[in-house]
């Protein structure tokens, strides 16, 4: 079974062999172009694509004879799916057990799950969803985002056949005439919410399915005008070769991974499509002599097995040397190693369960098959996700923890009292959850940001004694793990307004033209103005990267005069470092090595604390009188650098955002900063 769901042997009726060598060319620039450029190649679309034009060609010949076996047929495709896509999924789980770092553990766990039940893409939809799941590393079976559209098509697409050659009966007309309304629907309705749905949201619009159907439809429409179409032979042979120069050169104009599914997708799918058209042109020029040879189609009978294995071995690769990138010789070691496991399971399970007799006299013994081959991955699964569970419970920090002072052990004072081989909390596991939320919140800042402007309140008294308020994007929402503890006890009340991706701005600074959050600044500002909070907490700089790039964009300066106007103090935070990967990562791979995992502070911050020799803002003139500042850098970084651990404690749950740990050892110096803006001493509550 390729990619494409196509039957691989040449006994299946309507068998063509240029689409083994296009099955073929789709894989082999999806490898090369994952594991060499790290791009994205189009390949996945001329699948999807192929299994159209395979299956609808199918089901409508056999709703012509009156027999579409819904039974027999989905057996077939659980026979050629299943196997080797749960054998690597089982190899997958007992390998990262081993060589993941446990930080990625619950995400690969959610998604192995996801994959066994062909429901991976809309486990990507929620992350795509989901701000902080944004910034998850890929997981070794995202891939199997392909798969699962696919299985979902090959389940929906036979009952919509034989609803068509339903219809077509009771209107005494020809079942491929109602086919086709159907499918020119559905290639039209699916094309025009996937161009409006790739504008308004692309990562969401690239792994949901109805995004996708247009393009198993226009295969469908192929299927139908095969017989009916008749091209000369030099038209069929430029049609051939246009299609194949432009499936290779379409991953290198286009920005694939960024700009699809939408209007550019009809790229590779008519270059796909143009292949299909020209067909068996019977020249020695035509490209399908190339996609017929016989190497080329044993690449075709692999592409599938491939497919499934070129992502997790790159992956593990990059994990296991540290790397961000292969190069060209760890390519070539990816796609070797990648190719022996295709060939070792397409010989060893693919072919034999083909080939095996199980659902050919009982049609539902195949489906038997499919569900016993599940059952050991989705227990593997729940075997792992219950030893993560436990690792993750098996920690807690309490007040005046010796053991784990965090950021406290950056206070010129601090003498360490704990033990001395105390661990690091929180668990490597459970680090990418410890986000930061307020316990008995009216709500909690919303990772799917909503539209509407989302106003949360901690709980206090009728009459807190001081009411905060925290404003901006999920680098403010860090500090209310900090701020809470001091709400609780000295009865104030947190009133938070966080969007993911969105500072306290005038501007879309974080995302140029996101009228999103432009609106729900300006909203912000109305509802501060009606709130009348004691202080505003928001964002001072941000993009504090190596370099030294960090600033103050002219947005947040506008919307600080706002607050002027109205008279409400404000304290802008200075911005924590952004890493281009998870320092927590790098000590589970390396150690907490500061040549490795501890860049240095000079290269990030200014290179005398806390503001010489000038802040960010300096530069800009007519700072409005109602702002104060805050800099933190001391108890995110060391002297000379920035550590992925500090006082035992986690710094970093991901590549940018404080843990809530850490953020909770902090709240003793955050304090310290409010009680005079506030207008109380120390031991004043």
């Amino acid at each position: 079974m390729s990619p494409a769901g196509a039957p691989t042997t040449g006994r299946a009726r309507g068998y063509r062999p240029e689409l083994q060598g296009l099955r073929a060319l789709a894989v082999v620039l999806v490898v090369v172009y994952h594991v060499w450029l790290g791009r994205v190649s189009g390949g996945v679309d001329v699948f999807f694509l192929i299994s159209g034009f395979l299956v609808t060609g199918q089901l409508v010949r056999a709703a012509e004879r009156g027999r579409v076996e819904l039974v027999p047929l989905w057996g077939r495709m659980v026979k050629r799916l299943f196997p080797a896509a749960l054998t690597v999924l089982l190899v997958l789980v007992a390998v990262c057990v081993v060589a993941l770092p446990e930080n990625r553990w619950f995400q690969t766990i959610r998604e192995v799950v996801a994959a066994a039940l062909y429901l991976e893409n809309w486990q990507l939809v929620a992350d795509s969803a989901d701000y902080f799941n944004r910034h998850n590393e890929a997981s070794v079976v995202q891939h199997y985002w392909s798969l699962s559209i696919q299985g979902q098509f090959y389940l929906v697409w036979p009952l919509l056949v034989l609803a068509a050659a339903w219809v077509a009966r009771r209107a005494a007309t020809g079942v491929r005439r109602v086919v086709a309304v159907l499918l020119v629907v559905a290639f039209g309705g699916s094309l025009a919410f996937s161009v409006v749905l790739t504008a308004a949201d692309q990562p969401l619009a690239y792994f949901h399915s109805l995004t996708r159907v247009w393009e198993f439809a226009l295969g469908g429409l192929l299927a139908l005008a095969a017989d009916s179409v008749a091209l000369r032979r030099g038209a069929r042979v430029a049609l051939g070769w246009l299609g194949v120069v432009g499936l290779v050169v379409c991953g290198l104009v286009l920005k694939v991974g960024s700009v699809f599914p939408g209007w550019a997708a009809l790229w590779p799918t008519l270059c796909g499509a143009a292949v299909i058209a020209a067909g068996a042109t019977g020249s020695r020029l035509g490209a399908d002599r190339l996609l017929s040879a016989r190497p080329v189609r044993y690449v075709g009978d692999l592409s599938y097995a491939l497919y499934l294995w070129h992502w997790p071995v790159l992956v593990l690769y990059l994990v296991v040397r540290g790397r961000q990138e292969v190069g060209w010789l760890g390519g070539a070691v990816v796609i070797g190693l990648s190719v022996a496991l295709a060939v070792a399971t397409h010989h060893l399970v693919e072919v034999p369960v083909r080939r095996s007799r199980v659902g050919e006299v009982r049609a539902w013994r195949a489906h038997v098959l499919g569900a016993a081959a599940m059952v050991p991955v989705l227990l593997a699964a729940f075997a792992w996700q219950e030893v993560s569970d436990r690792k993750a419970a098996s920690y807690e920090l309490l007040v005046d923890d010796n053991d784990h002072p965090g950021a406290l052990a950056r206070m010129p004072d601090f003498e360490y009292w704990g033990s001395e081989d105390a661990t690091v909390i929180p668990p490597l596991v459970s680090l990418r959850d410890d986000f930061a939320y307020v316990e008995g919140a009216t709500c909690r800042f919303s990772p799917r940001n909503p539209q509407d402007l989302e106003v949360c309140t901690s709980p206090a008294s009728a009459e807190p004694a001081r009411r905060i308020a925290v404003v901006g994007d999920s680098h403010m929402q860090q500090y209310l793990a900090a701020l809470e503890p001091i709400a609780k006890a000295r009865d104030w009340q947190i009133t938070f307004m966080l969007k993911g991706g969105c500072p306290f701005s005038a501007d879309a600074d974080a995302m140029p033209g996101d009228a999103r959050c432009t609106r729900w600044n300006a909203d912000l500002v109305d509802e501060l103005d009606e709130l009348r909070p004691d202080l505003v907490i928001a964002n001072g700089t941000r993009n504090v990267r190596l370099g030294l790039t960090e600033s103050t964009p002219e947005g947040f300066v506008a919307q600080w005069r706002k607050l002027a106007l109205i008279g409400l103090p404000l304290l802008a935070v200075r911005d924590n470092p952004r890493f281009s990967s998870s320092p927590a990562e790098c000590v589970a791979g390396h150690g907490p090595d500061p040549a490795a995992c501890a860049p240095p502070r000079a290269d990030l911050l200014a290179p005398e604390p806390p503001w010489a020799p000038e802040p960010p803002w300096a530069a800009l003139p007519d700072l409005p009188p109602n702002v104060s500042f805050a800099d933190f850098s001391d108890y995110i970084c060391e002297d000379e650098t920035c550590p992925a651990i500090i006082g035992n404690v986690f710094v970093y749950l991901d590549d940018n955002h404080l843990s809530a740990t850490y953020s909770a050892t902090m709240a003793p110096l955050v304090e310290a900063v409010l009680l005079p803006l506030l207008g109380l001493e120390e031991d004043e509550p």
